[in-house]
């Protein structure tokens, strides 16, 4: 999201939020690409398409975020609640081709010890 300022110290914020969600799936798990910038502006997109992804049952959720550019903390308490939400319905959630920036936040949350991060995405649909 790119904010740009006016004259009359009023803002532009855009007309579209920055973030692309991709969708690829089969019976047992759904791998989502992602794109753009994870904020407080593009969470709520974010959720809306991997909330029921999450809440599938006995289902793998895996999120590439290789073409991320950026992620606040929003975007990182709405991974946390995902997972909570995946294993309350014994799903699994998978962050894969994490950017280096974007995973060492993961690491110094202590996130990635607690939710699955993969360098890259490995077998099922791609």
């Amino acid at each position: 999201m790119r904010v740009s300022s006016n004259k009359a110290n009023t803002f532009d914020w855009g007309d579209e939020m920055d973030v692309t969600i991709k969708k690829n799936s089969n019976a047992k798990q759904t791998i989502v690409f992602v794109a753009g910038e994870i904020d407080i502006f593009t969470v709520p997109k974010l959720k809306s398409e991997l909330l029921p992804l999450a809440k599938t049952e006995n289902h793998s959720l895996i999120v590439s975020l290789k073409e991320v550019s950026y992620m606040d903390s929003t975007g990182l308490g709405a991974f946390a609640g995902l997972f909570k939400l995946t294993k309350q319905n014994s799903s699994h959630l998978k962050l894969v081709e994490l950017p280096k920036r974007i995973e060492r936040v993961f690491q110094i949350t202590g996130l990635s010890n607690i939710i699955d991060i993969s360098p890259k995405i490995e077998g099922g649909v791609q």
